[in-house]
């Protein structure tokens, strides 16, 4: 019988360092993290629990301009649209384009990756985060995002035909190693 257990802890740790080094190379992030939403989700906030359960130093800031920019390495931007969201913020959709827009072209300039992630599943898609979607997604180096939320591929394609690295997870606590790996903690 302890022979059997000690075969099968050997086999557990074996598959367990076989399953890490056929995991992908993640680009790199820098702590400290600005955490924003594109879109005005309510995952944004899921986001900040994440990262307070794996020591990340971050801030939350949902509004987050380019002059917001100043003490931030890496930016996680959470995307999906909430019309109660963008309400709640006195935004339309427009106005939170615009707002993302801004934040981006900043951090382009000052080489801060972005690393984005959408949460919410299919009860996050539709035509509005949609636009999101398709328009930042593009600026990131790293997509996580919840599997339900790429039943149509868009996350796939959009990932693919820019070279950005996707993961996709099944449920939101399953971001938590990706995140560790990309800001190697």
């Amino acid at each position: 019988m302890k022979s059997q257990k000690m075969t099968l802890l050997s086999l557990i740790i074996v598959s367990y360092f076989l399953f890490l080094s056929t995991q992908p190379d993640l680009p790199r992030f820098w702590p400290p993290a600005l955490i924003t939403s594109g879109g005005q989700n309510a995952e944004v906030q899921m986001v900040a629990i994440l990262a307070k359960r794996i020591n990340l130093e971050h801030q939350l800031n949902k509004m987050a301009t380019a002059q917001d920019l100043t003490n931030f390495k890496s930016i996680l931007l959470v995307l999906g649209a909430s019309l109660k969201g963008l309400g709640a913020a006195g935004l339309d959709t427009n106005k939170e384009m615009d707002r993302v827009k801004g934040l981006i072209e900043a951090a382009q300039q000052k080489n801060i990756p972005i690393l984005c992630l959408h949460l919410g599943g299919e009860e996050r898609r539709g035509a509005q985060s949609d636009e999101f979607i398709k328009a930042f997604l593009p600026a990131a180096r790293m997509a996580i995002v919840v599997k339900a939320g790429n039943k149509d591929g868009l996350f796939s394609k959009i990932c693919q035909e820019k070279g950005i690295l996707l993961i996709e997870i099944e449920k939101i606590t399953d971001a938590l190693e990706p995140l560790k790996r990309a800001f190697n903690i």
